[in-house]
């Protein structure tokens, strides 16, 4: 089983924006941050979502059962009922609808802000990037 946890995180609401996951599972360990677009803390939170489901399609772990950890309860219960009716969301929804099926078994869970410590470090690591990208 590969436990994911994601995070987003943005300066001004919309603003410039990272994200980051962390990957654990036995014998794997993956920190991943990177820059996002000028976007709301929301918006960047679906954002990361879609960066973990291309990073575990792009490196073949559909087969495996992975449990995503988010501190976000839009974009769980979102991915949960598999609905939206925020604008802003319909597009990443979309996205995500489109390679969920190539995961059996994901599972989208819940957590406090105090349990996504890790990867709310790599989030903030992103948003760095971002900064220094857009002040060029």
């Amino acid at each position: 089983m590969i436990k994911a946890y994601i995070d987003a995180a943005t300066k001004g609401n919309p603003g410039a924006s990272g994200g980051g996951f962390m990957l654990i599972a036995e014998q794997l360990y993956v920190q991943e941050s990177f820059g996002l677009p000028k976007l709301s803390n929301h918006q960047a939170e679906f954002a990361s979502f879609c960066a973990l489901l291309d990073y575990l399609l792009a490196n073949n772990y559909q087969t495996q059962t992975i449990m995503v950890y988010t501190d976000s309860k839009i974009l769980a219960q979102t991915v949960d009922k598999n609905y939206t009716n925020n604008s802003d969301f319909q597009d990443y929804l979309h996205n995500i609808q489109e390679k969920l099926p190539y995961f059996p078994l994901l599972i989208v869970q819940w957590i406090p802000e105090s349990k996504n410590k890790g990867a709310d470090n790599l989030a903030r690591q992103g948003l760095q990037k971002a900064l220094k990208l857009q002040n060029r």
